[in-house]
């Protein structure tokens, strides 16, 4: 009724845009995914935190901006409302996940 219990939007960034800001250095990707998902692809430079056991008090702190990402965006959101509950400031992740990112023939890490 007054807006309690709203859940807060997440912000999406597309693959291109993720890619622009990568290359600029601005950004550090926290790829959510299993390992082994991990180890079979990934965005150049992604740090992996498994969704399974994810804390958002141990993300990364190095000054950049996070951006989180999975398969196709539905664990990236989970794990952006458990950094919402931790009161962190981490709300975007990659629209369509790594899927989109593979689509866009970006770089794969292996």
């Amino acid at each position: 009724m007054f807006g309690f219990g709203k859940k807060q939007a997440h912000h999406e960034i597309g693959a291109q845009e993720l890619h622009s800001l990568i290359e600029a250095g601005s950004v550090q990707v926290v790829d959510v995914r299993e390992p082994g998902e991990f180890a079979a692809g990934h965005i150049p430079g992604a740090v992996n935190m498994p969704l399974s056991d994810f804390q958002p008090s141990t993300l990364p702190h190095d000054g950049r901006r996070l951006i989180l990402n999975c398969l196709g965006g539905k664990r990236s959101a989970m794990a952006l409302d458990k950094c919402a509950a931790a009161e962190r400031v981490i709300d975007t992740h990659l629209a369509g996940g790594f899927g989109a990112w593979q689509q866009a023939g970006l770089p794969v890490e292996r």
